[in-house]
């Protein structure tokens, strides 16, 4: 049985529309559909590693053209969150160079010390060193505020995965005993409001579509959007019947989506 049909459908990325660099089945077929048949499309990520016009060339490169607007991601939403928060701040990044370049360019003052940190930003950061770790040590204990781009563990591969920001989060934690204040990425409702946002409209006239409970799913349940879950990614339907957080929705693919503009 088909979906029911929704104004606005929001995707994750990895694990969801593609893994690596290979879509994943009936993805661009889908995406080009939905969009034919009005709907708005949005794609939703907690990975900082790429800019949002990286994530659009990615997606046109790969058969669904995109532009950098209709890309979220969570480094975008850190920006726009210390934007409001604490503008041209000092900050030190454990992150890849995509994040630190947008927050350099949105004016922020890029430490490469302890010195006047104000903030201090975990992220999935394949670069982590013990230099790092030692600087972020020394920030926290003088006072700098502790945030982070998403909480995942890990980020799916066709291999498996990579460790993900949640690493970076928790090594910072048990050195510092002091817990991570503020999380942007799914499922904070931070980056629910960005969504709303962008989109202009209702959240039940939603749908958000990802592979992982606790972040996908867990963040559309909590907006009041719809949600589904595709099983291409991170959960499978053993994890899915241990979970407290259940979708509306579990398809194999979004290549189930595609009949619903029929």
């Amino acid at each position: 049985m088909p979906l029911p049909r929704y104004s606005a459908y929001i995707f994750d990325l990895d694990g969801t529309i593609y893994l690596g660099d290979a879509l994943l089945p009936g993805a661009a077929e889908t995406i080009a559909r939905l969009r034919t048949s009005g709907s708005k499309v949005l794609f939703l990520s907690n990975n900082p590693t790429r800019t949002r016009a990286q994530y659009a060339a990615k997606l046109t490169a790969l058969g669904i053209p995109t532009t950098p607007d209709a890309v979220i991601n969570s480094s975008y939403v850190m920006v726009r969150w210390l934007q409001a928060e604490a503008p041209g701040s000092r900050i030190f990044v454990i992150g890849e160079q995509p994040l630190c370049s947008e927050l350099a360019a949105a004016g922020f003052d890029l430490a490469t010390d302890a010195g006047g940190v104000q903030f201090v930003i975990a992220s999935f950061d394949r670069t982590f060193t013990y230099r790092k770790l030692q600087i972020a040590f020394d920030a926290i204990r003088a006072g700098a505020r502790f945030v982070a781009t998403n909480p995942d563990r890990y980020c799916p591969t066709p291999t498996g995965g990579e460790p993900d920001a949640a690493a970076i989060i928790a090594a910072i934690e048990a050195c510092t005993s002091h817990p991570v204040e503020v999380v942007v990425g799914k499922p904070s409702p931070i980056m629910a409001r960005t969504v709303a946002d962008i989109l202009q409209l209702p959240p039940e006239r939603c749908l958000m579509v990802g592979d992982r409970l606790e972040t996908d799913i867990a963040m559309g349940r909590a907006a009041g959007m719809a949600t589904a879950l595709t099983l291409t990614g991170a959960t499978d339907r053993r994890a899915l019947i241990d979970s407290p957080v259940q979708p509306d929705y579990v398809i194999e693919s979004v290549g189930e989506l595609a009949g619903q503009t029929e």
